[in-house]
């Protein structure tokens, strides 16, 4: 089993751009081999157990889901000691009974973007991991559990749909989602899965209901304006649900996530290009030593 690298990373949504709580360290900027990160990042403390957080889409909300560099972001966690990854994230509910206000947790997802680069690989260097469960278990049951203390409407499992955005569904979109039995959709979330098991760091995610798309006869259809006073209230939940579920996390926790590329690269080292090499030394340090 991977020892632990001794850090929670914390990425915040819409409506989360800080984190009530946290004690401040660091304000890093990093210089990527993928680039920008979304921005800086905050090193510190929560409850006493070190995290590190990230606005996904940037303080002040500067960036659209398709322009977020989901690669720069998740090296970022890595560079900086994270083993384990928990985000927090708007989403619209696909079904009656999950209401705004409440919180899911996803444990399988839908790609349905298409702008966007999802893998660290390529470029000289073939990696396939396995992504058939792309969420951590033991994540997903420490969140259920610190959401459910917390006196949250919790839905553990099920499907998100990640949509390219930033417009928000046509009711015939959103009719034929429905239609395929997912749960919530949203717009970020997908990506952060699959870079992170590439990355080899546990990863879970917090959907936060905000509306119910456009598919719903007797709702109004989505508006930012309508999502904007769910959000706030929210945010408020994420805060109290992430400081909780940090504390629990267990070092020794048994999963595969954080040995995924142990069998995954497919091209031997002597074969991969210098350049390739250099951007991957970080994630490949214990298999090309």
């Amino acid at each position: 089993m991977t020892e632990a690298l001794g850090r929670v990373g914390l990425i915040g949504g819409s409506g989360l751009y800080d984190l009530p709580g946290l004690s401040t360290t660091s304000e890093v900027r990093l210089e990527t081999p993928f680039g920008v990160p979304s921005d800086a990042f905050f090193v510190g403390e929560l409850g006493g157990v070190p995290v590190v957080f990230l606005a996904r889409h940037g303080r002040g909300h500067r960036l659209l889901p398709s322009e977020i560099n989901f690669r720069a972001n998740v090296w970022g966690f890595r560079k900086l000691g994270c083993d384990a990854l928990i985000s927090a994230s708007a989403c619209g509910s696909m079904k009656e009974s999950y209401r705004p206000a409440d919180v899911v947790l996803p444990d399988q997802f839908i790609d349905r973007t298409h702008r966007r680069i999802a893998t660290f690989f390529g470029d000289g260097c073939v990696a396939h991991v396995s992504l058939a469960h792309p969420v951590c278990p033991h994540l997903l049951e420490v969140l259920d559990r610190a959401a459910r203390a917390e006196g949250a409407r919790v839905h553990t499992g099920g499907t998100y749909l990640g949509m390219e955005g930033p417009q928000f569904s046509t009711k015939a979109e959103s009719t034929l989602y429905r239609s395929w039995g997912v749960d919530v959709i949203g717009m970020t979330n997908v990506q952060e899965a699959k870079l992170s098991r590439e990355a080899e760091i546990c990863y879970a995610t917090m959907a936060l209901v905000t509306d119910y798309d456009c598919w719903h006869e007797e709702e109004q259809a989505v508006t930012v304006e309508t999502i904007l006073n769910v959000l706030r209230a929210n945010a408020t939940t994420a805060n109290a649900v992430l400081a909780a579920a940090v504390s629990k996390i267990n070092a020794a926790r048994r999963c595969s996530c954080r040995d995924a590329l142990k069998f995954a690269v497919l091209t031997r080292r002597e074969d991969v290009p210098e350049a390739a090499q250099a951007r991957l030394s970080l994630l490949m340090e214990k298999y090309w030593r």
